[in-house]
């Protein structure tokens, strides 16, 4: 008898395999997928996607390309310690080529002529690198030139980079600041939760086709994430010795006794620590109390202000997905709608292929860079656009003007 049998499961919930069919879709990674689709759509940059080791990137890819429609050709190049003529091999390998014993330039013909034959037969070109972190710096390059490859109107070859954090490192070398020039969305999938580690669990074990509550015990979650960090593939092999032991035990449920024994056997020490939140939180606790913030905007339903946000420097999500930063829940705005890209020269506003647009003045626009007071319509709702550096100037400027001297005659007016 097996512990299949004995736990009444359909099926093992906790293989370190990747399976689609067991995905779950934290907050992270549903983001994380939402900037993959959109790579198909949009087609003028890179997206990169790092996260720790064990975090589920592998299962996310797998995911993502299982719901690819039947007009995107695609290429996964997952083996990335490579020379650039062998990194050029392997993307045609996968496209279906016999690329061995050719020169670089035969290479790069054979590869410009096939992505020309698919635009012109009306399919969408996609290059997936996993592992990215192993690539060198010169193969990173020969991605930027691929990249380049273009019509009048869109790139013709879409691209995804996939790594551990070290990718993000590499990235940010001054010498790669040309490609980094050319990413459109980065995304860093961390570790889970205590919430998301305990919906994880229970996801695992319903699509096995067990209730979680006749199997895990309250004081059992706590126990997981404290020595598995949040990790997913760590979560996985607790949770799967666990059972062991528990079946081992005869035991009908997993308590925290039973997690405690698959630490033990595991020789695991609490891995929190190990995950690089408690970093984060220490690098959170360094910044100023207040972070410089240059976006204000001002969310309206039928001329009422519904919620205002206020943002630094980067990227925000608008949509009708609860992971954006600014939340609309409605039925005519897209679960990522757009995004508003605030930097030094101000904030620019761009489609993300919604279903009903965006418009300015009843004139619809894909990507437009906002003025102070430009009011953006999607759907019934209004997104006003404030910038707080003018605000700020514009108080700095009275302030200034308050301070002056007095001159004689308003001196003299002041003491009447």
């Amino acid at each position: 008898m097996s512990y299949l049998d004995h736990f009444k499961l359909n099926e093992q919930p906790f293989r370190l395999t990747p399976d689609p069919s067991f995905v779950y879709w934290s907050k992270q990674h549903a983001r994380a997928k939402a900037y993959m689709e959109s790579t198909i759509c949009l087609a003028d940059g890179f997206v990169v996607i790092t996260g720790e080791i064990g975090t589920g990137k592998t299962t996310l890819l797998q995911t993502f390309l299982a719901e690819l429609d039947d007009d995107i050709v695609y290429a996964v190049v997952s083996q990335t310690q490579l020379t650039p003529t062998q990194f050029l091999q392997a993307v045609l390998t996968e496209f279906g080529f016999k690329p061995f014993n050719k020169r670089k330039v035969e290479l790069l013909d054979m590869l410009n002529m096939f992505l020309i034959e698919q635009y012109s037969n009306g399919k969408k070109v996609l290059l997936i690198v996993d592992e990215a972190q192993n690539l060198t710096r010169k193969v990173l390059e020969e991605i930027r030139l691929l990249s380049g490859i273009e019509t009048h109107k869109e790139k013709i070859l879409r691209i995804i980079l996939a790594g551990q954090p070290e990718l993000k490192d590499t990235l940010d070398s001054a010498e790669l600041k040309q490609l980094v020039q050319r990413v459109r969305l980065r995304f860093h999938i961390g570790a889970l939760d205590r919430v998301e580690t305990r919906e994880y669990i229970d996801h695992r074990l319903t699509v096995a086709g067990c209730n979680p509550k006749d199997l895990f015990t309250e004081d059992s979650y706590d126990v997981v994430h404290r020595y598995a960090g949040g990790v997913p593939r760590l979560i996985n092999t607790l949770c799967d010795t666990a059972l062991l032991c528990a079946f081992a035990g005869e035991k009908d449920v997993v308590d925290g006794d039973e997690v405690m024994s698959a630490v033990a056997e595991l020789n695991w020490t609490e891995r929190e620590s190990t995950t690089g939140r408690y970093s984060q939180l220490r690098e959170i606790a360094r910044r100023p109390e207040t972070v410089s913030r240059i976006t204000e905007i001002e969310v309206r339903e039928d001329g009422q202000t519904i919620a205002v946000y206020s943002f630094p420097a980067g990227r925000i999500i608008v949509g009708r997905s609860p992971d954006n930063e600014v939340y609309i829940n409605s039925k005519f705005v897209s679960r990522h709608h757009a995004q508003l890209i605030s930097d030094d020269n101000g904030c620019l506003i761009e489609d993300l292929n919604s279903t009903n647009g965006l418009f300015m003045d009843e004139k619809q626009i894909k990507k437009h860079r906002l003025h102070d007071g430009d009011i953006v319509s999607l759907g019934v709702h209004e997104l006003v656009y404030r910038d707080l550096r003018t605000a700020k100037n514009a108080g700095d400027e009275g302030m200034e003007k308050n301070n002056e001297p007095l001159e004689e005659d308003d001196a003299s007016v002041v003491r009447q």
